[in-house]
């Protein structure tokens, strides 16, 4: 595992890509870290990968039934990103009815994970990102929960402690 890069307070780099791969679409595009978080307030979950047991039967889910809480805090977009590829992503979506309420960012080639640190290496699954959320304004980190390496740690990354630590964060 990479340690971790980042912290509140950096700015995510303009140049980092993600795969995006919608419903009526048959082939991913690109979109940029500039294109997802500029000028918007983003919750961005990172999970260890699709299809596994916590980011199925809690992270993900979790994050789909807390949608509208987060609207109300006025967050533009939750996101979720995984070193999986855009297919993927989007048959898990597709399992889950995910429907637009979280956008699919695949990072196959590990763009966004290696730059910021936020890998680790899991017995049989090779490289993977860790599980992490993260609040975005604009590009700028300005919380950020990071779980210990494994694939089953969830503890802070989930939607209840970020919501807690926007309500926080609001009173500042």
């Amino acid at each position: 595992m990479a340690q971790p890069k980042v912290k509140v307070g950096d700015k995510i780099p303009d140049d980092l890509y993600f795969g995006i791969l919608n419903n009526n679409e048959d082939n991913p595009r690109k979109i940029t870290s500039h294109e997802v978080f500029k000028g918007k307030k983003v919750i961005l979950f990172g999970i260890p990968g699709a299809f596994t047991s916590v980011c199925s039967s809690k992270h993900l889910p979790q994050f789909v039934q807390n949608f509208d809480k987060f609207k109300d805090k006025g967050i533009n977009t939750i996101a979720c990103t995984a070193v999986n590829d855009p297919y993927v992503l989007r048959e898990w979506a597709n399992t889950h009815k995910v429907e637009s309420k979280v956008l699919m960012l695949s990072d196959g080639e590990m763009s966004f994970h290696s730059a910021l640190g936020l890998t680790q290496h899991l017995p049989f699954s090779g490289e993977r990102g860790l599980r992490f959320s993260m609040f975005i304004d604009d590009g700028v980190i300005k919380i950020l929960n990071i779980e210990e390496p494994g694939p089953l740690s969830y503890k802070i990354s989930g939607p209840e402690n970020m919501l807690k630590l926007l309500e926080e964060l609001e009173k500042k």
